[in-house]
């Protein structure tokens, strides 16, 4: 089970609009909670049931870093805040930290995960309309990211038949974003599952939150 990060949206950290009436009533400790809350509504129902749980991974991404780049700006935070709150390695085995400014990256089962990918030495995040044709184009090899909150999917064939896979997966939250006004509506809400995955290929499944909440509630 890969989580493609942000878990923790941490938007009393957020820098955008920090000063606006929208700002006033955020809190650290609340966004903490939050994140937590998730956690443990996530796996409770599998630990209740005593059943094994998955191999867990968790891509950071830069709304987690957030906590990272708030002690970075503001050194008298350190000690008050860390990243350890969001306990990253108590919920998932493998946590991929961010490499200087740009996210870590994961491969499994020749896919790699990272919350994004870089278009470029300038660090900035591959995105655009047909983002995960870009991905491709960029990586020259199966990978999926997050980040954008939309769904693409892309396949491309080399000359000796094997087939590369591009995804960028939505995002998996009930709610709408302040901040992202109109654009909320381009977003896609849910999980993927990928089944057969070898060497890079698998086959998709993806599965609208709508659609989980009509089974599950």
């Amino acid at each position: 089970m890969v989580n493609i990060g942000d878990g923790a949206d941490m938007p009393s950290l957020s820098g955008y609009d920090k000063g606006k009436r929208t700002f006033q009533g955020r809190t650290y400790r609340a966004d903490i909670d939050a994140h937590l809350d998730f956690e443990e509504k996530l796996w409770n129902e599998v630990k209740k049931r005593k059943k094994k749980l998955p191999y867990r991974v968790y891509c950071m991404g830069n709304h987690d870093e957030r906590i990272l780049r708030a002690t970075n700006l503001s050194p008298e935070l350190e000690g008050a805040i860390s990243i350890s709150d969001l306990r990253l390695d108590f919920y998932y085995d493998d946590v991929v930290s961010y490499n200087g400014r740009t996210p870590g990256i994961i491969e499994i089962d020749g896919v790699c995960y990272a919350h994004y990918f870089t278009s470029g030495i300038m660090g900035n995040p591959i995105s655009g309309e047909h983002v995960a044709y870009s991905l491709l184009t960029k990586q020259f090899t199966s990978c999926t990211a997050g980040h954008n909150h939309t769904l693409d999917f892309s396949v491309r064939t080399n000359p000796l038949g094997r087939k590369i896979m591009g995804l960028c997966c939505g995002c998996y939250q009930d709610y709408e974003a302040d901040w992202a006004g109109e654009t909320n509506k381009l977003w896609w809400r849910g999980v993927v599952i990928k089944r057969d995955v070898d060497k890079g290929c698998y086959n998709p499944e993806f599965i609208s939150l709508e659609a989980l909440k009509n089974e599950y509630n």
